[in-house]
């Protein structure tokens, strides 16, 4: 596992102290320089401008291999992403996009979707909806494979938001023969989600999300009307939690050797920051493996 915090990737990769991404001026690597598999790893320090990174081999016997089989063109890139409630995915799952390009898929706006487009799985799944019951994994984990066939994301690729949950739905998605090049997998202190939580208020009138803390309402009156959901609860968050970790523990399972776990205690440009640098470390492999089977 690529372990993506303060000071280090591990066990596979390390980033020196005083290199931190911590920096607000954190640099997209430079692409013209390449990192090798890690079976053949030198140090290599790539430099812009004020700020220098160092990577380096760690001993490891069970290091993450993010290399993929070489073709004359690098496919696009196929990520999964995962994180607790208020863990700051949606803005990283922007982030990425944005950057990327990627196609944002969230099992649960697919699944809605569906359902309003009358498909012939979202008929299937409006059946159980409409008796409360949950929808089978079967039904959604083929939702979920069409949406990952369809052209646009084999083009430009994908970023599977929160989705699998479990170890038989990443075993389901196996089998369909579809696998991530990286799992992201943010991690946040529970005292800090808890925090950011229990303070989000909602405005009925417009929509928008407020934080006592993080995000105030920009006056009184706006403040008089904010509510809060009826889950954003410290006792209801922790009971979430627990569920997320338990999910997240199985999907691991599946996942372990290329997941990169990111801090995500950090502002969400220093988040970032940590995701960039191993999705360029994932498509600089893929370039370098390109250009080795073209020369």
């Amino acid at each position: 596992m690529l372990i993506m915090g303060s000071t280090s990737f591990s066990p596979s990769l390390s980033l020196s102290p005083s290199l931190s991404p911590h920096s607000s001026k954190f640099p997209n690597p430079n692409p013209n320089l390449f990192l090798r598999s890690h079976s053949s790893f030198t140090p290599l320090t790539l430099r812009s401008n004020q700020t220098r990174y160092r990577f380096k081999k760690l001993p490891s016997s069970n290091a993450p291999n993010f290399l993929v089989a070489a073709s004359g063109k690098a496919e696009p890139l196929k990520v999964i992403i995962s994180g607790a409630p208020a863990s700051g995915k949606g803005t990283q799952c922007e982030l990425i996009t944005q950057k990327y390009g990627l196609v944002h898929i969230a099992a649960g706006d697919l699944l809605r979707a569906e359902v309003a487009a009358a498909s012939e799985n979202g008929k299937l799944a409006k059946e159980y909806m409409e008796k409360g019951e949950l929808v089978p994994n079967e039904i959604v984990v083929m939702m979920v494979k069409e949406r990952l066939l369809q052209p646009d994301s084999q083009q430009r690729g994908w970023l599977l938001d929160g989705y699998p949950r479990s170890s038989s739905q990443a075993a389901a998605l196996e089998d369909y023969g579809i696998r991530p090049d990286l799992f992201i997998l943010l991690d946040v202190s529970e005292d800090i989600l808890v925090e950011r939580v229990v303070g989000r208020r909602l405005d009925p009138l417009t929509g928008k999300i407020y934080h006592l803390k993080y995000s105030p309402p920009e006056n009184d009156e706006i403040a008089s009307r904010l509510t809060q959901r009826f889950d954003d609860t410290e006792e209801k968050v922790k009971l979430r939690l627990r569920t997320h970790h338990q999910n997240v523990d199985a999907v691991l399972s599946v996942y372990k050797d290329i997941t990169v776990k990111v801090n995500g205690n950090e502002a969400k440009e220093h988040v970032f920051a940590q995701i960039n640098a191993a999705l360029t470390h994932v498509g600089e492999q893929r370039k370098l493996n390109s250009g080795s089977l073209a020369a």
